[in-house]
C-alpha cells in the first residue's frame, strides 16, 4: 500500500471511531433543582423515553416527583420535559422504567414514607398509550407488596456467619452490627418495608421477571419475582453482604444470574458480586470484585450476541468520573475498558448510570450529572466496539 492510502485509510479509521462516539448530551438544560436515578428505555416505536426524579432534595423533601422525556425515533434532542408521578405531600424516589412481553410499560419508584428510606413503600404505573408525544397514559396504579418471611433472618444469619466478618468489640449497649441485622430481620414491620428500586427490571428466559431491590435498613438486597407479568410478586432470600446494595442482574445463556452491587461498607470499597442459579430465589454472599466502588451505583446489561457490559464510577472516592467494561465471557474477565467522562478538578459528577442495548445495536446511556451550572440528565450512545 502506498503512503497517500496508508494515510487515506488511517484518516477514514480515525471519522469512523469519532463517529462511533459522539459527545453525550443533556436530556434538559441544567438547573438548581436536585435530579437523579434515571432510567431508560426504548419504545416498541423506536422512541427512547427516561425518566428521574426532581425537587430540592431527597427523602427529606417532600416536593421530590418523577419527570421525564421522550427522544423520538431519529431525532437529535431530546423532546419536552413531562410529570410521569408526583405523589402528594411525599418524596418520590428512584424511577425504574421497564417494558414487558406484553409491550406494557411499567413505571416502578418509592414512594419515602416518614422521611425515611426503610419505610418506603414501592409504587407502580402501567400503560398501554405510552408513544405520542408527551407523557404516558396511566391505565393502572397500585403498590408491590413483599413479604420476605421468617427464613430471611436465618438467611441474614447463614449469611454473615459465612462472610466471617470480624467484629472484635462488642457491649450489651452496643451490639454487634451483625447481631444487630439479624435481630431486625426477626421483625416482620422491618423486613417487608423500604426495599427499594433502582436498576433495570429484567426478563429471563424462562418469562419470570426479576424486580432487583435493595434496603438501606438492612444494607442488603434482594429481588422480587413474578412468574404472571406482574399479577403477583414474591420476594427472594436476601443478598447478603456488607453494605451490598442496588443490584443490577444479569442472565447468563445458562440461566445462570449474577448480581453487581453497590459497596456501602467497608473498606477496601469494591463492587460487590453475588451469584443465583435458581433463578433468583437464592444467593450466594456478596464477594468483592477487582473493580472499585465509591459508595455509588452501577448499571450492567447482556448485548444479545453475548458480551456484557458494565458503567461504573472507577474510583474508591467520589464519583468525578464515569467508565465502562466489556467482557467477552458472561462477565468472568473484563479486559475492555473506557472512560466515558472524567473530572480532574471534581468540579463535575456523573452517577446512577442505566445502560441497554438500543435495536440498532448501539449502546444507550442515561445518568446523573451535576457541574457548575447546575444539574441536569446526561444521556449518551456509541458503538459496542468503541469500548475496545
Amino acid at each position: 500500500m502506498c503512503r497517500l492510502s496508508l494515510f487515506l485509510a488511517l484518516l477514514t479509521a480515525g471519522v469512523m471511531l469519532q463517529h462511533s462516539h459522539a459527545e453525550p448530551t443533556l436530556i434538559f438544560p441544567a438547573q438548581e433543582k436536585h435530579v437523579h436515578s434515571s432510567s431508560i428505555v426504548e419504545c416498541p416505536n423506536g422512541d427512547y423515553l427516561a425518566a428521574w426524579f426532581y425537587g430540592s432534595g431527597e427523602r427529606k423533601s417532600n416536593d421530590v416527583r418523577l419527570r421525564g422525556a421522550r427522544l423520538k425515533k431519529g431525532a437529535k434532542e431530546w423532546g419536552p420535559v413531562f410529570e410521569m408521578a408526583d405523589t402528594l405531600d411525599l418524596p418520590d424516589c428512584n424511577p425504574v422504567l421497564f417494558i414487558d412481553a406484553e409491550e406494557k410499560l411499567w413505571l416502578i419508584w418509592l414512594v419515602v414514607h416518614t422521611n425515611r428510606w426503610e419505610r418506603g413503600i414501592l409504587k407502580y404505573r402501567t400503560s398501554t398509550d405510552y408513544q405520542d408525544a408527551g407523557a404516558p397514559n396511566w391505565d393502572w396504579q397500585d403498590i408491590i407488596l413483599l413479604k420476605p418471611g421468617e427464613g430471611f433472618a436465618d438467611a441474614m444469619k447463614v449469611g454473615f456467619k459465612e462472610l466471617q466478618y470480624p467484629e472484635p468489640m462488642w457491649a450489651e449497649y452496643a451490639n454487634a452490627y451483625t447481631r444487630m441485622l439479624v435481630e431486625s430481620a426477626k421483625d416482620p414491620i422491618k423486613r417487608d418495608a423500604g426495599w427499594m428500586p433502582r436498576t433495570p427490571v429484567l426478563t429471563l428466559k424462562s418469562g419470570r421477571i426479576v424486580l432487583p431491590l435493595y434496603s438501606d435498613g438492612f444494607n442488603v438486597s434482594l429481588v422480587a419475582y413474578s412468574d404472571d407479568l406482574g399479577k403477583t410478586w414474591a420476594a427472594s432470600a436476601p443478598i447478603v453482604g456488607l453494605g451490598n446494595i442496588q443490584p443490577a442482574v444479569v442472565e447468563r445463556k445458562d440461566g445462570t444470574l449474577k448480581a453487581y452491587m453497590r459497596d456501602n461498607g467497608v473498606d477496601p470499597r469494591r463492587i460487590i458480586e453475588a451469584t443465583s442459579t435458581d433463578q433468583g430465589e437464592t444467593w450466594t454472599i456478596g464477594t468483592d470484585m477487582d473493580f472499585p466502588n465509591p459508595g455509588a451505583s452501577i448499571s450492567a446489561c447482556a448485548l444479545k450476541g453475548g458480551r456484557w457490559v458494565m458503567v461504573y464510577n472507577d474510583a474508591e472516592n467520589g464519583r468525578h468520573n464515569l467508565a465502562i467494561a466489556l467482557s467477552e465471557d458472561e462477565g468472568k474477565t473484563w479486559p475492555h475498558k473506557k472512560t466515558l467522562e472524567s473530572s480532574a478538578d471534581r468540579s463535575r459528577s456523573f452517577a446512577y448510570p442505566t445502560v441497554m442495548e438500543g435495536s440498532d445495536g448501539n449502546i444507550h446511556l442515561s445518568y446523573s450529572y451535576t457541574g457548575p451550572k447546575g444539574a441536569s440528565i446526561k444521556y449518551d450512545t456509541f458503538t459496542v466496539d468503541s469500548i475496545k
